[in-house]
């Protein structure tokens, strides 16, 4: 199910045996094994967690380094995949808690599942830890061993799909029934950041829970703050202690940046004892600098966020009392499918690794809180494979498309959701939305996609046959010449620099109780959307229907622009995000006899007996104006 390395055991794990035979073999105590061929099929078809296995041909070719035991093992010595692939299929775990904060029942999306996992991280060689040769080979042994869903945490920057090899290994997976989950990336303050862009993966990006652990800091005067933290020492009650930065705690021989930031070997324990110290997110982890400032002597730690992390809050386990604020600065992030929790997940961790990292440090957890985008696809990978228990006749794509379609964009207040700096958010920060599992398992209506679809896709986007061969194996693709990128038939809708009408095609399938749905749009502005037939008439399950959405620019807009459709019967909402920017030929001066309107907005300017109107670029909905 997963493409993670597994987690290697200190002592065995408790397993529930899913397969025939319950009463002798109701629970069994399993120690970490490595198989292949059958007896590895044989027992992933019994028991929820079997084995794993690892990749590493790619590595030792690249690294040139000679295999030893620690490259012959598929055991976790990072924690991270420990952590993704327990937020996927663990089971129900009661206690599970981080040093004794948040202790509560813990479960995996799709807790019942049965588990593979396949290690392809390795130590890095020239700045690569996972090698295309090693992740093909994986990929294609998720086919062999008949996995339905991969949840992966690969990716780099976008790519040509046909230089893209996660791009390629993952259709192929698709080809042979398998949904393919991955996480977004996490580079989110810039523009067309999304790692992974294959319109037959699901890209999840990581938004925040109704949860937060709370601490408080405060001042001298009396001020108190709201902060979060993790830390398992409490500091004394009504004593007060001194703040100290970085600068003020600096070794003589430290540079001034590094000790900003807390790096090892830069905090003077003369200065920094008894001090609480303020240390700059950035370069080293959150937890190494926490266990910097306790080395130098400090009491207590205070994270700042520098303004690349922007309104971006993490709570870790501590060994000295710590807490992180933040600044406030926007962040906007490119365009994934949807959004699900990812931000201060509690799941397994790795006894192999410590909390700081150091090989001195001999604290270790059971469980520990992670963030980001690896932490949120495996949510969506767990309900998918929830969606293919409750609807085995659903193809892979009408499960992908009842998570996207039934997503939220509203939190649970009920308002609009925000970004991490508490602007109102849109489509690029989140999808579709928010997911709802109870949701996607009655969407009503599916938007429906197949391999074939998928390789028109191509064709449509300018690649030949001979390049669409990487991809369709045989027999050959033939292309078709009415292959339209618009008509994908994806449940969302882009479109750049929309300077005319254009017509997008979609269609719907039917899935519940026959019904009647209507379109309810919300058009983004400045832009006319036009949805032909507006009500669908459902009668049977499997029924099929198509309609037109015709959408035309009234203006320019200045950058993207966000709207909506919705298709209803009351019951069911199946909702499709549209984006657009608009572009109409650059405009400078306009006689008045040339307006629509009398009023407009821009500049008055009279030269002798002609007036004309200065125009911006930017057009105002008041303007109306012609195009030249």
């Amino acid at each position: 199910m997963a493409l993670q390395p597994f987690l290697k055991k200190k002592k065995p794990l408790r397993f529930q045996v899913l397969g025939p035979n319950p009463k002798a073999l109701e629970q069994m105590d399993l120690d970490m094994f490595f198989l292949d061929g059958k007896e590895f099929v044989r027992l992933l078809k019994m028991f929820a967690a079997t084995g794993a296995r690892y990749f590493n041909k790619g590595f030792l070719d690249s690294s040139g380094i000679k295999s030893n035991s620690s490259f012959e093992s598929a055991c976790d010595h990072d924690g991270h995949g420990t952590h993704t692939l327990s937020t996927a299929g663990g089971h129900f775990v009661p206690g599970a808690s981080v040093l004794g904060v948040g202790n509560e029942t813990a479960k995996g999306g799709s807790p019942l599942s049965r588990v593979a996992s396949y290690n392809v991280y390795w130590p890095p060689v020239n700045g690569n830890t996972c090698f295309g040769f090693d992740a093909l080979a994986a990929f294609d042994m998720a086919i062999h061993d008949g996995v339905d869903v991969l949840s992966i945490s690969l990716g780099g920057s976008p790519a040509d799909y046909f230089s893209d090899g996660l791009a390629i290994d993952s259709f192929y997976d698709v080809k042979h029934g398998i949904i393919v989950v991955c996480s977004a990336g996490n580079f989110g303050l810039d523009p067309a950041s999304v790692s992974n862009v294959a319109p037959w993966i699901l890209i999840v990006a990581a938004s925040t829970l109704d949860r937060e652990f709370q601490s408080f800091g405060q001042l001298a005067n009396g001020e108190r703050f709201k902060r979060l933290s993790m830390s398992k020492p409490l500091m004394p009650v009504g004593k007060t202690y001194s703040l100290l930065t970085g600068a003020q705690a600096k070794l003589d021989n430290a540079s001034a940046a590094d000790v900003m930031l807390c790096k090892e070997g830069t905090l003077d324990s003369n200065k920094a004892k008894g001090k609480m110290m303020v240390c700059l997110r950035g370069n080293t982890s959150r937890v190494d600098k926490g266990t910097q400032a306790a080395l130098a002597g400090s009491v207590a730690m205070v994270l700042c966020n520098d303004k690349a992390s922007g309104n971006d809050i993490t709570v870790d386990p501590h060994f000295l009392p710590a807490t992180h604020i933040k600044i406030n600065e926007q962040a906007p992030f490119s365009y994934p499918d949807v959004t699900a929790p990812g931000v201060d997940i509690i799941a397994a961790y790795t006894r192999e690794q410590s909390l700081s990292g150091l090989k001195s440090d001999l604290c270790t957890t059971a469980f520990i809180t992670e963030s980001g985008t690896s932490m949120s696809y495996p949510h969506v990978a767990g309900v998918v494979g929830l969606l293919k228990t409750m609807h085995p006749s659903w193809s892979l794509a009408a499960i992908r498309y009842a998570i996207m379609t039934t997503a939220r964009t509203r939190d649970n207040k009920v308002s609009p959701m925000l970004n991490r700096s508490y602007v109102k958010a849109n489509a690029f920060n989140y999808g579709s939305g928010h997911i709802r599992p109870n949701c996607a398992g009655e969407s009503g209506l599916v938007y429906d996609l197949t391999v074939h679809d998928y390789l028109d896709f191509l064709c449509a986007a300018g690649y030949n046959e001979t390049m669409i061969k990487l991809f369709s194996e045989s027999p050959l693709h033939k292309c078709s010449k009415k292959a339209s990128v618009l008509d994908l038939n994806y449940p969302s809708i882009t479109l750049p620099d929309l300077s005319g009408s254009v017509i997008v095609t979609r269609k719907l399938k039917h899935v519940g109780s026959a019904g009647t749905y209507r379109a309810r749009v919300r058009e983004p502005y400045g832009v006319s959307v036009r949805v032909e037939p507006s009500v669908l008439e459902f009668e049977s399950v499997g029924q099929v229907k198509s309609f037109k959405i015709t959408l035309k620019p009234k203006w320019t807009t200045k950058g993207y622009i966000f709207g909506g459709l919705t298709w209803s019967d009351g019951i069911h909402f199946v909702r499709s995000p549209i984006v657009v920017s608009t572009l109409f030929k650059k405009v400078a001066r306009y006689p008045l006899s040339r307006l629509k309107s009398r009023f407009c907005c821009g500049t008055v300017a009279v030269s002798g007996n002609r007036s004309q109107i200065l125009v911006p670029e930017i057009i105002m909905p008041i303007c109306e104006a012609y195009s030249v």
